[in-house]
Formats: C-alpha cells, structure tokens, sequence
C-alpha cells in the first residue's frame, strides 16, 4: 500500500471551483481510496492506494467531473516525490529566511529551456524564484498576495499547469502522508 498526497489546481479560489472537502472524502471513500483525509479548503488530499500515480490522477478527475461537474487538474505525488522537492527548495536552507514566505509551485509538466530563460529574465526584483525541472521555488517576499507573479503568470510564461503551495503546508502533507 503505497501513501499519496494529491494537490488539486484551481479549487475554492475566489468563489470559483467549489469543492466541499468532506463530500469530495466520501465520494473517494466510496472509489475505493483508503485512509482518505484532507488538509484545508485549497485541494490537498492525503490517501492510501495500490493503483499508480497515473491511473489515481485520471480516477480522481474523472471522479470530480461526474460527481462535481468541474474539472481540475490533479497532481499526484508520493511521499518520497514530496521530501525530495521539500529538501531541494534553496530558500529553505538560507537561515536568514523567513519560511512563511516560502511558496513551491507544483508544475504539471517540465516546462521548455526557452520558457524559464524568459520566466527566468522577468525583472521581480527582490523577490526570488528557482526554476528545477518541475518545480518553481519561489520566495516573495512581501508575500504572495503582494507579488508580482502569481499562478497564472508561471502558467503563462511557463505554459504548463501549476499549483502553489506555501512551506507550512508542504510540511503539513508531508506529516500527514507519513503518518497515514
């Protein structure tokens, strides 16, 4: 039985996509997900499954589409994808840091070279972000309501599908899932 956290993109933002997490629970519950929990409104869930990534991703978008009548793009990640990525953010290692203002943002796909030399170009000045494979460790630095980039600006420079998450909750995940 392997442990997995899922990182839903776009849910119960501004009004939009309203996904009630304790109905969502149910639903994959009912589809055979076991251990099921979640931690907060944004879309993370945390479950146990002997299905792959791949096939879990497809399960629980079409779940949500049937039951919900909304599509959202599903981030499947084991426990041991999310470490890694927790371990090589940059910004963690920095003492002087404030880890409250530290954001990964989660991309779908690994985006082009020329994508992120022109995400990479963008003057944002002081704030900060390291582009890895499919990952943008980004640090802003007034916060993340107070940026220059946002989700839909990494989605567009990037033209891949992203999800942000701040450092509390990645660690959050992190426990839940080990602890499954």
């Amino acid at each position: 039985m392997n442990n997995y956290i899922a990182l839903l993109r776009g849910v119960n933002v501004s009004g939009k996509n309203i996904l009630k997490m304790a109905e969502l629970r149910e639903v994959l519950e009912k589809a055979g997900f076991l251990n099921v929990s979640t931690y907060i409104q944004s879309g993370n869930i945390i479950f146990q499954s002997n299905e792959s990534s791949k096939a879990l991703k497809s399960k629980i978008e079409e779940l949500i589409a049937t039951r919900f009548g909304l599509t959202v793009p599903t981030l499947i990640l084991t426990i041991e994808e999310l470490k890694k990525i927790a371990e090589n953010n940059p910004f963690i290692a920095t003492p002087d840091t404030n880890q409250d203002m530290v954001y990964y943002v989660f991309l779908f796909d690994q985006p082009e070279a020329a994508h992120v030399t022109k995400l990479e170009s963008m003057d944002i000045s002081p704030e900060q972000i390291v582009v890895a494979d499919n990952m943008v460790y980004f640090f802003p630095v007034k916060g993340y309501g107070k940026s220059k980039l946002s989700n839909n600006v990494f989605e567009s420079k990037l033209k891949v599908k992203a999800t942000a998450r701040n450092h509390k909750t990645v660690n959050k995940l992190l426990t839940l899932a080990e602890n499954l």
